[in-house]
């Protein structure tokens, strides 16, 4: 299959960890961290798009100390920002065509009901550019959310 011929289904990632809105940008740079990736799609709770949060997003936002950071929502951060986002039979040409036209290194594909199915981002675009695409074994339209949940470990009582 050509680069050319290659559709936004063929080359994005399906295995996602994603963040609620009202999760707190601690615990989405700690998920990013942890996942080893550079975007969070933001869904609801019924898997509907919020926004794509990413490291630089986090970082941008990053004033005092973790304390200051979990009382925030990741919501707050997606705030007044476009995010493009494609059908699953876009051609990667017009993706890649999308995402340097926005500036932006992740593009959600969504589903005609709105729903997240995968992310393509720029290095999905350079994998296909390589012939390096794989696509995963199952069902072509499941998308996984996160794969872990973080919770508080309370502190020992100070003598």
């Amino acid at each position: 299959m050509s680069v050319e011929t290659m559709t936004a289904s063929d080359v994005m990632t399906r295995t996602l960890v994603t963040v609620e809105p009202e999760e707190s940008p601690l615990m989405a740079w700690e998920f990013m961290w942890r996942a080893g990736v550079h975007h969070l799609p933001v869904v609801d709770a019924c898997f509907r798009l919020v926004g794509v949060l990413g490291r630089e997003d986090v970082a941008a936002h990053w004033s005092g100390g973790p304390a200051e950071q979990s009382r925030t929502a990741v919501r707050t951060l997606l705030q007044g920002r476009r995010c493009p986002r494609v059908a699953p039979d876009a051609p990667l040409p017009e993706v890649a065509a999308l995402m340097a036209d926005a500036d932006c290194c992740a593009v959600p594909v969504l589903g005609p009901d709105d729903v997240l199915r995968g992310l393509v981002t720029t290095t999905d675009v350079l994998m296909a550019l390589a012939g390096r695409t794989a696509r995963p074994a199952g069902d072509p339209t499941y998308v996984k959310g996160g794969l872990f949940r973080l919770e508080p470990v309370p502190s020992a009582p100070r003598p």
